[in-house]
């Protein structure tokens, strides 16, 4: 299958398709830090190129809820969040048969539609713990493939003393850490969507405005 991997610049859910035989590319507008097939630049520059499935990670500073306090307080311009959103439904609308999207709970939940699955890096093999949410087109939630039981301590190697997520301290890279996708859940996304059917995608106008009728697989909270 022809796959694109949009907003990811780490190389990791690229490769794991990759190495199952499938034709991958990532897409950021950062280099990619692992050699391989890579656009450097807007995904909408080639998210029209017919693909078999698009798996997106779209920033989610302006969507997730942690963050929205400071919209809300008015400390941050509210438009941030719009054009944040209008980015997701170019992904949700592009033209292909497969689409996944991932991001944390937030906007696009309240204001587009519902997750169809909801994963933690604890079910497919890291002790840690971060809430996944998963919209997918015409692809079955994942599975966990490794489920960890929680440390004696009560809480995951991310997690502060008092449960509180983001146990990283502050620094330059802080948001580049956070987002990169757990190996554990690329190798599941390459393993369970490797072996779809190729059907005839939509017209881009079509894909858009199904994204509140997806003929989706049952939703799931894994």
């Amino acid at each position: 299958m022809k796959v694109l991997i949009a907003c990811e610049y780490s190389g990791t859910v690229r490769d794991a398709f990759i190495a199952r035989g499938h034709d991958a590319m990532s897409c950021d507008i950062l280099p990619t830090e692992t050699p391989g097939p890579h656009y450097q630049g807007d995904v909408r520059d080639v998210l029209g190129d017919k693909w078999d499935i698009v798996v997106a990670f779209p920033p989610c500073t302006y969507l997730c809820s942690s963050g929205m306090h400071w919209t809300v307080r008015g400390l941050r311009d509210p438009k941030l969040t719009e054009d944040a959103l209008e980015f997701v439904m170019a992904l949700l609308g592009a033209d292909a048969p497969y689409i996944a999207l991932e991001n944390p709970v937030g906007a696009i939940s309240t204001r587009i539609r519902k997750p169809d699955c909801i994963i933690h890096p604890w079910q497919f093999g890291h002790p840690e713990s971060k809430t996944t949410c998963l919209w997918l087109k015409n692809l079955p939630a994942l599975t966990p493939t490794n489920i960890l039981q929680k440390p004696a301590s009560g809480r995951w190697e991310n997690q502060c003393a008092n449960g509180s997520q983001n146990k990283l301290g502050p620094s330059p890279d802080r948001w580049k850490l956070r987002s990169k996708t757990y190996r554990g859940i690329a190798e599941a996304m390459a393993n369970q969507w490797s072996s779809l059917p190729i059907v005839p995608p939509a017209s881009a106008v079509e894909s858009l405005g199904a994204l509140f009728t997806w003929n989706t697989m049952p939703t799931a909270s894994a």
